[in-house]
C-alpha cells in the first residue's frame, strides 16, 4: 500500500498578521484628514486666523515708501503660523471628545506611539497647507525673494511646524476634559515652542535678506530645528501615553 501524503496541519483559523506599526500611523492620519476632508473646518478657520494676521501687519507697516525688513517680514510670517496652528491643535481631539469616541480610539489594537505621531502628523499637513499660502501672501504684500530659496525656506517652516504639533498634541490630550483648555493651551505651549519660533524667524530672516542671505546661518538654524524636533518627538512618545490613559 502506497504511502499517503501528508496533510498540511496550519490551523484553519490562523491568528491575524498584525499591521506593521506605520500602517497604523497612516491609519490614523488618513481617518483625520478624511474627517476634515469633509467639512474642512480646520483649513478655512486657520487660513481666515493667518490670513488676517498677515494682513494686519500689512496694513500696520507698509507705506508707499518702505517696507519691513526681512526680520521683521519673518517674524510676521512665523507669528501668523503660531496662531493658526494654536487653532488647529485645540481642534486636534475635539472630535474624538464628542460622544467619548477617544475611548474607542484607545481601546483599538493600536499602541499609543501610533495614535501619537498619526496626530502629529496630520496636524503638521494641514498647517503645512495653511503656511504655503500664508507665505505666499506674505511674499506678495511685503515684497519678500521667497523665490530665491524655496527649498531651504519650505524645509524651515517644516521643522518648525512637526516640533510645535509635536509638543501640541501632548498638551491638547492633556487638556481634553478641562474646560478652559483653549486659553490653558496657550499658556503652556507658548513658552515651550518659543525657541523654535524664535529660531524659525531668525533663519528665515537671514534667508529673505535680499542683498546678503546668510547661508551659513540659515544652516545653524535649521539644523536647530531638526535637533528641536528630535527631543520633542521623543519626549512626546513617552508622555503621551500616560497623558492619554489618565483621561
Amino acid at each position: 500500500m502506497a504511502d499517503e501524503p501528508e496533510v498540511a496541519t496550519t490551523p484553519l483559523l490562523a491568528e491575524p498578521v498584525r499591521p506593521a506599526f506605520f500602517t497604523q500611523v497612516l491609519t490614523i492620519v488618513r481617518k483625520d484628514l478624511r474627517i476634515e476632508w469633509r467639512n474642512r473646518e480646520i483649513a478655512y478657520t486657520t487660513l481666515f486666523m493667518s490670513g488676517l494676521i498677515v494682513l494686519i501687519f500689512a496694513f500696520a507697516f507698509i507705506t508707499e515708501s518702505t517696507n519691513p525688513g526681512p526680520g521683521a517680514t519673518a517674524g510676521i510670517l512665523w507669528v501668523a503660523a503660531l496662531f493658526a496652528g494654536t487653532v488647529a491643535l485645540g481642534r486636534t481631539f475635539d472630535r474624538e471628545r464628542e460622544n467619548e469616541s477617544i475611548r474607542s480610539l484607545l481601546l483599538a489594537p493600536i499602541p499609543r506611539p501610533a495614535i501619537y505621531l498619526g496626530k502629529v502628523l496630520a496636524t503638521a499637513f494641514l498647517m503645512v497647507l495653511v503656511e504655503l499660502v500664508v507665505t505666499l501672501l506674505v511674499g506678495f504684500l511685503f515684497d519678500a525673494r521667497i523665490e530665491t530659496y524655496p527649498f531651504r525656506l519650505c524645509l524651515m517652516l517644516f521643522l518648525g511646524t512637526v516640533g510645535f504639533a509635536a509638543v501640541g498634541v501632548v498638551f491638547s490630550a492633556a487638556l481634553l476634559r478641562a474646560r478652559s483648555r483653549d486659553t490653558l493651551l496657550a499658556s503652556l505651549l507658548y513658552p515651550v515652542v518659543i525657541p523654535v519660533f524664535l529660531a524659525g524667524a531668525k533663519g528665515t530672516g537671514q534667508l529673505l535678506d535680499p542683498l546678503t542671505p546668510d547661508l551659513g546661518g540659515v544652516v545653524f538654524w535649521t539644523q536647530f530645528l531638526a535637533a528641536a524636533d528630535v527631543i520633542f518627538l521623543a519626549v512626546g512618545l513617552w508622555a503621551f501615553e500616560p497623558v492619554v490613559t489618565g483621561e
